[in-house]
């Protein structure tokens, strides 16, 4: 074989290699940590699809989470962390109209509800630069528990580990986006 289809055919080995352990291990920088202290979980492992719904009806929660077709999270650009850790940012970004809102119930094939029974909830909250996007939004359940009382405090939770430097916003969000409940699980209680 001569000499440059022997050194093309190293360098896409080498590219194939890459590729492979990549799929199986994931991205090096998801799921690090600061230090072996710090109490956080990796979600699934993967990046959500940010603002990519690939369904729009027939959504299904499943087991306390949204529906990753349907509501894959969405981000603010402004979402920073330098403005999620200032105080009121959350409610200065806040702006779901009642049509957005009944079309994520619809989306659910949600048509009636109690009062109580739902909150309309950001997947990734304002708090740590979720968007007000649909993409982002789905009716969380109240119960079983852990419901959306549970993820309230999770995402207090985060928001105070990414405004003390404890993790990064990005952890966060993936952390928040792929699976809130491992969060929960592992929080000091």
């Amino acid at each position: 074989m001569p000499r440059r289809q022997s050194s093309l055919l190293l360098a896409l080995l080498v590219i194939v290699a890459l590729f492979l352990l990549y799929r199986a291990y994931g991205s090096p920088r998801t799921g690090t940590t600061p230090s072996s202290a710090t109490p956080t979980v990796v979600g699934t492992g993967t990046e959500p699809k940010w603002g990519v719904q690939s369904k729009t009806s027939g959504c299904v929660a499943h087991g306390g989470l949204a529906d990753s077709a349907c509501t894959p999270g969405a981000l603010l650009a402004s979402g920073t962390k330098d403005a999620i850790c200032r105080s009121g940012y959350a409610s200065s970004v806040r702006n779901v109209p009642t049509s957005e809102k009944d079309q994520v119930y619809a989306e659910y094939g949600i048509t009636r509800h109690h009062p109580g029974e739902f909150e309309l909830d950001h997947l990734v909250s304002l708090e740590l630069g979720g968007s007000n996007d649909i993409s982002n939004l789905w009716p969380e359940a109240a119960s079983p528990t852990p419901g959306f009382h549970q993820k309230d405090q999770v995402e207090n939770y985060l928001h105070d580990q990414v405004c003390s430097g404890t993790i990064s916003l990005q952890q966060a969000q993936n952390e928040i986006a792929t699976n809130w409940l491992a969060v929960y699980q592992q929080m000091p209680k």
